[in-house]
């Protein structure tokens, strides 16, 4: 393949993962990790690639949409896995959220919980659950980052690991087709990593277009998520992948609904 021919593979493949690695393309084209970069330089100084550590990703992908924007995005996905999540968490459970749209959503739904201990980095849930019913919300302090009122850094996650709860449950903003789970900040991944170990069942709630997709961070791999909740099955070859480890996958239901086993959706 001339080298022409690669960059506008690689152009259509970053707009369809929304970023890559030179890594994950080197393997991709059977090529050098110098080859791939040599590709990648002239896409770059066009300005139609941005680079980043590690690899590359589309303009205007650096950073996600603010997080009201955010709120609002797919929303009835969210309102579906809240419910699932809700339906999971009884009345006196301990909890870890972190401070993602999607546990925001969750954290209302949980309103109709009683006497919950609830750990988080957010500030918008501690908001909501603090006030009700005989909740117990206890509040991460660090830095708090300007888009999400969410804290962040080494005082929150030291303030975390103080706790052990019942459920940790976190958001990612790509699961890609290897069943990797990725984000799109450090240090959102090291606060999902502090929860899942405080936590005997680590719960991530993510809605379906997330998957297929990968982010800038690694954050974890199946091995290392309990139970995944989502509001549309996974394609085949991801519900094998999710299958082969062991991955409980719980597709949000009305209530009562019997969980969703991965393997059911190759079927």
């Amino acid at each position: 393949m001339f080298s022409t021919q690669r960059q506008a593979e690689i152009l259509r493949l970053v707009q369809a993962q929304r970023t890559c690695t030179v890594i994950e393309l080197a393997e991709i084209f059977a090529v050098s990790d110098e080859t791939i970069r040599r590709d990648l330089k002239p896409l770059i100084a066009e300005g139609v690639l941005i680079k980043v550590h590690g690899g590359v990703m589309l303009p205007g992908r650096l950073d996600e949409p603010p997080f009201q924007r955010r709120l609002q995005e797919n929303l009835e996905a969210k309102r579906l896995m809240a419910a699932s999540v809700c339906e999971m968490v009884r009345d006196g459970d301990s909890l870890i959220l972190d401070g993602g749209t999607t546990c925001v959503h969750i954290a209302n739904a949980l309103c109709a919980r009683s006497r919950l201990t609830v750990v988080t980095n957010s500030a918008e849930i501690a908001r909501t659950l603090a006030p009700r019913n005989g909740n117990r919300v206890f509040v991460a302090g660090g830095e708090v980052r300007a888009d999400d009122c969410a804290a962040f850094g080494e005082s929150a996650l030291t303030f975390v690991r103080q706790f052990h709860v019942r459920y940790a449950i976190v958001s990612v903003t790509a699961i890609d087709a290897q069943g990797r789970f990725m984000d799109a900040q450090p240090d959102d991944v090291a606060y999902s990593l502090a929860a899942f170990a405080q936590a005997e069942r680590r719960v991530v709630a993510a809605d379906h277009s997330k998957f297929g997709h990968s982010a800038l961070v690694h954050a974890f791999g199946c091995d290392a998520v309990d139970l995944l909740i989502t509001d549309e099955a996974p394609s085949p070859a991801l519900a094998q992948v999710f299958a082969t480890a062991e991955l409980e996958v719980r597709v949000g239901a009305p209530a009562s609904a019997a969980p969703v086993d991965p393997a059911s959706a190759t079927a």
